[in-house]
C-alpha cells in the first residue's frame, strides 16, 4: 500500500488530491514488484552487455545472438506469494507469466525450468503446497506445449507457509527482436482473453509480508494454458506481418503496468478508453486497469494495420480491440463510458527510490544443518513432459538441460542453481559458488556460457540483516559477471518473503544459458 510519504508525493506532483482511480495506479505502480524501488539503485551497477547480448535488463527477457540469425531469449521469475495462496494456480500462473515474456519479444517457446522451494514436506499444509505447485506448473506447461528440461527441490523450515517458486523460460527464433520500446506513434491494441476480477491488487500483494495481507485469495490469477497456447500461435503471426510497434504482455498491474510501461520507454503519452476492453463481468475502472487476468497481451500497431490484424485474432478465436494510442506528450489519460478517470503526466508514476540502510561487511554465520526429511513422493508426483516439441537433447534427469535450435544442429544448454544454506553462511561465498558450479559443468562439457538470470529472493528489506544480504548477493553476481565476461542481462527481485516475523533464507536464483555448437558431438 502507498504510505502517508509517498501519497503526498503523489499529490505534490500533480498539485492537486488523487482520485480514486490515479491513487489506485499510483499504488500498483510504486509497490515494490513493479518500481524496483529499493533495488534499483544497486541493481544498475551491474555488468549487463557484451558483444553477444542483444537486448539486456529493462526488457521483458534478455536476448542473445547465438550466430547465423539465431537468438535466445531468456528469463527466470518468482511467483512465491500467489503459489502459497492458492498452490496450483499460483504455480501455473507463474509458468504462464514468464512464457509469455518470452513470445512478446518474438521468440517462440523452446523449454521450461524451475527452481523450488518448500517447508518440511511431512506437514500437511506444505504437502497442499508442494503438490498444487508442482501439478500446477507440470500441467501448464504440458498443455501449452512445452517441454520441462530442468526441475530442482530445497527443502527448509523457513520456506513453511512461504514456499518460493521461481520459473525460467527460453525462446528462440531467427526473425527479428521486438521490444516495448514504441520508435513511432501507434494505435493500441489490447489481445487475448477477457477481463475479469481476478488478480486485482496482485502487484501490492506481492509487496508485503503474509501477516500484513488477510484474505488475499482473489489477488490470485487463473490460467488457462490451452488459451495461452492460441495466443502464442497468433501473436507470432501477428509479428510477421511488419505490422508491431511495440509489445507487452500484460503481467504484474495488468493494463496500468503494460502501457504506462511502453509509453515511458517510448517517450510519448498513452490515451486509454477502457470502453472497449473486453469484459468478463461488470467492473470499475480501476477494477479494469488493475486487474491481472492471464492471457492477455497489449500491442501497439501500425496505424495502418487495418482488419488484417482484427482477422488474425479472430482466426485464433482470440478478442482483440484497439483500446487507445500513442500520442505526443506526456499525458496518461483514461476514459470510461464517456468520463475521464486520470489525467495525469505520466512523468510523475516515476518511483521513488529507496536508499535503505545496509551494513558495508557482512558477518559470517554457523552453518545450519540440512534437514532429512521422507520426500521421495515429491519427485514421483511430477509429470513434467521433457520431450514435447521433439528438440530435446538432454532433459530433467541431468544438471543440465539441452534444446537442439530448429533450424541447425545447435543447442541451448539451461541450467539452474541455487544454495540458500551456503548464502545464510556466507551471501558472497554462496552467490559465487552458484555461478562458477554452473560455469565448470559448462565448460567440463565443452559448453560456451553465454549469460545469467537471477531471481533474488530476500525477506523484510526494512530489516537491516535481510537488506545488507540482498546487496552483498547482487556485489558477488557482478564480480563474478565482470571477471568471467558471463553478463546479467535478465532478472527478477522477490522481497518480502516473511511470513509472521519469519524471514526465508537469503535466496538468490540463477540461470545460465550456454552456446552448444553442434548436439551431435556431445
Amino acid at each position: 500500500m502507498l504510505t502517508n510519504d509517498e501519497l503526498l508525493l503523489a499529490q505534490q506532483r500533480l498539485g492537486r488530491k488523487l482520485n480514486i482511480t490515479e491513487i489506485a495506479i499510483f499504488d500498483a505502480m510504486w509497490s515494490e514488484h513493479c518500481s524496483y524501488k529499493t533495488t534499483k539503485p544497486h541493481l544498475s551497477s551491474l555488468y549487463t552487455r557484451n558483444d553477444s547480448v542483444l537486448c539486456g535488463p529493462g526488457e521483458n527477457a534478455g536476448v542473445l545472438d547465438f550466430g547465423d540469425d539465431d537468438k535466445i531469449a531468456f528469463k527466470i521469475e518468482s511467483h512465491n506469494h500467489p503459489s502459497y495462496i492458492e498452490p496450483y494456480q499460483g504455480a501455473a500462473t507463474g509458468a504462464g507469466g514468464i512464457i509469455r515474456d518470452i513470445f512478446t519479444m518474438g521468440f517462440r517457446p523452446i523449454a521450461l525450468a524451475n527452481e523450488l522451494f518448500f517447508g518440511n514436506p511431512t506437514d500437511g499444509q506444505n504437502k497442499r503446497i508442494i503438490n498444487g505447485v508442482n501439478d500446477g506448473l507440470s500441467d501448464y506447461g504440458n498443455c501449452v506445449g512445452i517441454p520441462t528440461v530442468s526441475s530442482k527441490t530445497t527443502f527448509a523450515d523457513c520456506y513453511s507457509h512461504n514456499p518460493l517458486v521461481n520459473a525460467m523460460c527460453v525462446g528462440w527464433t531467427n526473425g527479428p527482436v521486438f521490444t516495448n520500446i514504441p520508435a513511432t506513434l501507434g494505435d493500441v491494441y489490447y489481445v487475448g482473453a477477457k477481463t475479469g476480477r481476478d488478480g486485482i491488487g496482485g502487484a501490492v500483494m506481492a509487496s508485503q509480508t503474509f501477516e500484513d495481507s488477510g484474505n488475499l485469495r482473489p489477488t490470485v490469477q487463473v490460467g488457462d494454458p490451452y488459451l495461452e497456447k492460441l495466443l502464442i500461435e497468433a501473436s507470432l503471426e501477428l509479428f510477421a506481418t511488419g505490422k508491431v510497434i511495440a509489445a507487452q504482455d500484460m503481467g504484474a498491474a495488468g493494463l496500468t503496468s503494460s502501457t504506462t510501461e511502453i509509453a515511458l520507454r517510448g517517450g510519448m503519452g498513452m490515451h486509454l478508453d477502457l470502453t472497449s476492453v473486453p469484459l468478463r463481468e461488470t467492473m470499475e475502472p480501476w477494477e479494469i486497469l488493475l486487474s491481472e487476468s492471464q492471457e492477455r497481451m497489449l500491442f501497439v500497431l501500425d496505424k495502418e494495420a487495418g482488419t488484417d490484424v482484427l482477422d488474425i485474432f479472430r482466426k485464433w478465436d482470440l478478442d482483440c480491440q484497439k483500446i487507445g494510442e500513442l500520442v505526443e506528450g506526456d499525458s496518461f489519460v483514461v476514459r470510461w463510458q464517456g468520463n475521464t478517470y486520470c489525467n495525469i503526466p505520466l512523468s510523475a508514476l516515476e518511483p521513488p527510490k529507496l536508499y535503505r540502510p545496509y551494513e558495508e561487511y557482512r558477518i559470517v554465520n554457523s552453518l545450519i544443518e540440512v534437514p532429512t526429511y521422507d520426500y521421495d513422493y515429491v519427485f514421483t508426483r511430477r509429470q513434467y513432459d521433457t520431450e514435447v516439441q521433439g528438440n530435446t537433447v538432454m532433459g530433467i534427469h541431468n544438471q543440465f538441460g539441452i534444446i537442439k535450435l530448429p533450424t541447425s544442429n545447435k543447442g541451448v544448454a539451461i541450467m539452474t542453481s541455487s544454495n540458500p544454506y551456503h548464502c545464510h553462511t556466507s551471501v558472497e561465498d554462496g552467490v559465487r559458488d552458484c555461478l562458477t558450479s554452473m560455469l565448470r559443468v559448462f565448460e567440463e562439457d565443452n559448453i560456451t556460457p553465454m549469460a545469467i538470470t537471477n531471481c533474488l529472493n530476500f525477506g523484510n528489506p526494512e530489516n537491516i540483516d535481510v537488506m545488507t544480504d540482498l546487496v552483498h548477493s547482487i556485489s558477488a553476481m557482478n564480480d563474478f559477471a565482470c571477471y568471467h565476461d558471463v553478463p546479467v542481462v535478465s532478472g527478477n527481485v522477490s522481497l518480502y518473503n516473511e511470513t509472521s516475523g519469519k524471514s526465508i533464507l537469503p535466496t538468490p536464483v540463477f540461470g545460465m544459458v550456454g552456446l552448444v555448437k553442434d548436439v551431435y558431438e556431445l
